[in-house]
């Protein structure tokens, strides 16, 4: 019953509406089941591929020369790790956003010590050669100066060696250099750099960050992640190995890196993310601002696919 104007009358009867029987657990499981078998064919037909991970090992198998060469980079100073800055050192100035520099900002906070955590460390753990220990004993007490000038000419020779090949190096004054560069790729090529690489940098050995640093540090990687259309200038980012699509929700992340000033800056990681952050927040204060807000609307999209019936 309820009250009308003229008083207390009787509810009108739900069954004078017309009903029927909907069963929504049926439908749920139905609507499941499909989902699920499309998406296992989408899987096995259209799955990324599974590429194994580059080891260090395949990489001394693969590209020796370019080992003897990245170790020696280390040496002298020049590779990429060394020089990068924060996190890992002092080195590099760091990225800047306008007149603050971001990346300088938290500190060496991983502090890696290319020469040494890469390279000198491992190839002490070979104490039962004796050449090798003795090239360490003259590598120590040669001064800083000294060991750049060694490293620094055996780079040179590699690189005017035909196919940087170590053996076909001329002849020069580059102290223990050639001695230690070779025992690395010897414990690259006994698959025991890895866990030397990784077993002294937590308790657990699971810290892969001085490994990855030492293989980006050559030219191997580069040339792998190229050969499979990764690299930066080739939308990298949202890209897949092989002919495989990738992330497309990546696209305008990965479109400021192809466009100038990006695509020349030295700051472009950092102008980049910010930028990318600045639309974030636009595109969430859509609400907010006048005239987005009321764009839908007057573009009348809505009434394509939202009609009232009559």
């Amino acid at each position: 019953m309820k009250r009308g104007t003229g008083g207390w009358g009787p509810t009108p009867d739900a069954h004078a509406f017309p009903t029927r029987r909907y069963d929504l657990v049926k439908e749920f499981v139905i609507a499941l089941g499909v989902v699920t078998v499309l998406s296992v064919v989408a899987a096995l037909v259209f799955s990324s591929p599974d590429e194994p991970a580059i080891s260090l090992q395949q990489w001394a198998r693969q590209a020796p020369a370019d080992v003897v060469a990245t170790a020696t980079g280390e040496l002298a100073g020049t590779t990429t790790s060394a020089g990068y800055g924060p996190p890992c050192n002092t080195a590099g100035e760091g990225q800047s956003l306008g007149p603050v520099n971001l990346q300088t900002l938290p500190g060496v906070t991983v502090p890696v010590d290319s020469a040494k955590d890469l390279v000198l460390d491992p190839v002490r753990s070979l104490t039962s050669d004796p050449a090798v220990v003795a090239a360490l004993h003259v590598w120590d007490a040669a001064s800083a100066d000294r060991q750049r000038a060694w490293s620094a000419a055996y780079a040179d020779a590699l690189a005017a060696a035909p196919d940087g090949d170590p053996a076909k190096v001329a002849t020069g004054d580059y102290g223990p250099v050639p001695i230690i560069a070779a025992a690395e790729l010897r414990l690259a090529d006994g698959d025991a750099l890895e866990g030397l690489l990784t077993s002294r940098t937590t308790f657990f050995g699971v810290d892969s960050t001085r490994a990855l640093l030492l293989l980006a540090d050559g030219t191997h990687l580069e040339d792998a992640a190229r050969a499979q259309n990764l690299g930066g200038e080739q939308w990298g980012i949202m890209n897949e190995t092989g002919n495989y699509p990738g992330q497309p929700w990546l696209w305008l992340y990965s479109l400021w890196y192809q466009a100038p000033p990006f695509s020349t800056s030295e700051n472009a990681d950092i102008a980049v993310w910010s930028l990318m952050v600045l639309l974030s927040i636009g595109f969430i204060c859509i609400p907010w601002i006048p005239g987005l807000r009321t764009l839908p609307r007057h573009l009348g999209v809505h009434r394509l696919v939202w009609r009232t019936r009559r």
